[in-house]
């Protein structure tokens, strides 16, 4: 079982490191408009914005038209080959020397991950820490979380605990991970630390439907299945046609 994303993994994705905006000696062939198109056309037709990138990339296109390439192949839904097109990208990138060879990693082991190969994706993700440092905290606490979730899914959860614990050390101030954190401690069976992990959560990001939908879940745990209850169909009012909202909707039908 796999612990639930606070934010869609493809909207993570499709979050593009700062490609557009670079200048200089990196990438020569760097055009912020040709990017910036791509990009913009992938919601419209995301097949032709791929042939677009792919011829690019014969023009000298670089790192944005290949990464444009991943994006098209991501909304198309075609993980695999997206995960294969970010890695030669995160490799380029490391061949160069540029800032977001540590961003293609994490992306590719996220794309992994949709496409069902775990393995992969735990190592593109430790592949992404080990790129990004010990000067982007921020950064390579996301990295930790993303491989914490592989790990839970892949049925590790001391190595999920392991990740998860490094990623608030790094940053205590982002929902996703104590949501996360407080969602293992239930399947750990530590419910005072996962009520305490998701109260925090809640603080940070009150209006947050999938963390109010695990604070469904550990409430039933606690034996408080009224608060579980009430707290479910707060988020099918809240956020209707949500993945939070369709789980909390069975939650209560079959309480």
């Amino acid at each position: 079982m796999m612990l639930r994303l606070a934010i869609p993994v493809l909207a993570l994705i499709l979050a593009a490191p700062a490609l557009a905006g670079q200048t200089g000696p990196l990438d020569p062939a760097l055009d912020r408009k040709r990017y910036d198109g791509c990009v913009r056309a992938i919601e419209a037709d995301a097949a032709k914005a791929e042939q677009f990138a792919r011829e690019w990339q014969g023009l000298g296109g670089g790192l944005p038209a290949r990464h444009c390439q991943a994006l098209a192949q991501l909304h198309q839904q075609r993980y695999a080959e997206a995960a294969a097109t970010l890695v030669k990208a995160a490799q380029a990138a490391e061949a160069q020397k540029a800032p977001q060879a540590a961003d293609f990693w994490g992306q590719a082991g996220n794309a992994a991950f949709l496409a069902g190969d775990g393995e992969a994706a735990i190592r593109h993700f430790s592949t992404a820490i080990v790129s990004a440092g010990e000067f982007a905290p921020m950064r390579s606490a996301a990295l930790y979380v993303d491989r914490a979730r592989a790990h839970a899914d892949a049925g590790d959860l001391a190595k999920a605990r392991t990740d998860l614990d490094r990623a608030l050390s790094l940053n205590d101030e982002d929902p996703l991970a104590w949501m996360l954190s407080a969602a293992l401690a239930r399947r750990e069976g530590d419910m005072g630390r996962a009520s305490r992990e998701i109260s925090r959560a809640s603080t940070l990001a009150p209006t947050d439907p999938d963390i109010m939908f695990e604070q469904g879940n550990i409430a039933m745990a606690n034996g408080d299945p009224e608060t579980a209850r009430k707290v479910w169909a707060m988020v099918v009012k809240a956020a209707p046609g949500s993945v939070a909202a369709s789980m909390a909707e069975k939650a209560l039908a079959a309480d």
